[in-house]
């Protein structure tokens, strides 16, 4: 069965994460020459040149940093009032991250209150959607066992539950690095596991293009 892409004719589609989806986009709202320098704005690139005669806007409210707490605090404005036909969460690295490199800090975010404020999230938002697509976060290690790696992957096991509970696209950004991951080192990635340069970016949209139907189009 051919595969379509599922973004309707002037949708408009809302990224909204932490740095990897940030990459220095403009406030308030990233929207054509300002969705910044990663994923976002390259998946709004292969959309516009090959689907032009869709018109989807793509837009990114992003910010560096941020935990699932942060969404929480900001989704009014940042992704309520902007109403968009179609929404990519990615979040969860710094929810992660603050436990092993501010372990001390008494504000961590631990997968229970995870879990809930993404559900809440979701079901706050998802009538409103024509389509939802959820992507774990993801750690730049190729060993499992790493204990970083290790509680990134129950996060994003937190991810596909959510998904599969309100029949979200999901989307397993690790697994899609692990394939890479299998050939060759974090080095080619990123530095320091978990900012990804440009070719770490394209793995990501080629698996969120995947899980949308999208197809390169025949001449």
């Amino acid at each position: 069965m051919e595969r379509q892409l599922r973004f309707k004719k002037n949708s408009t589609l809302l990224f909204i994460g932490d740095s990897i989806t940030d990459c220095g986009r403009a406030r308030p709202v990233g929207e054509k020459d300002g969705l910044g320098n990663g994923y976002v704005g390259q998946i709004n690139a292969i959309l516009s040149a090959t689907h032009p005669d869709r018109s989807i806007r793509v837009l990114n409210t992003g910010i560096s940093g941020n935990r699932v707490c942060d969404l929480k605090d900001r989704w009014q404005p940042d992704v309520s009032d902007l109403n968009p036909d179609w929404l990519s969460i990615m979040i969860g690295i710094n929810d992660v991250w603050r436990q092993f490199d501010n372990p001390l800090n008494p504000r961590q975010v631990d997968l229970v209150e995870y879990e809930d404020t993404l559900k809440a999230l979701v079901e706050r938002t998802q009538p409103r959607l024509q389509g939802l697509v959820l992507m774990t976060p993801f750690y730049l290690e190729a060993n499992p066992q790493d204990p970083m790696r290790n509680l990134m992957d129950q996060y994003g096991q937190v991810v596909k539950k959510v998904a599969e509970a309100g029949q979200a696209i999901f989307v397993d950004t690790q697994q899609a690095f692990d394939r890479y991951l299998a050939c060759q080192p974090t080095q080619s990635l990123c530095g320091d596991r978990v900012h990804p340069n440009p070719t770490g970016h394209m793995i990501l949209v080629k698996a969120f293009l995947d899980a949308v139907g999208f197809r390169w189009p025949s001449d």
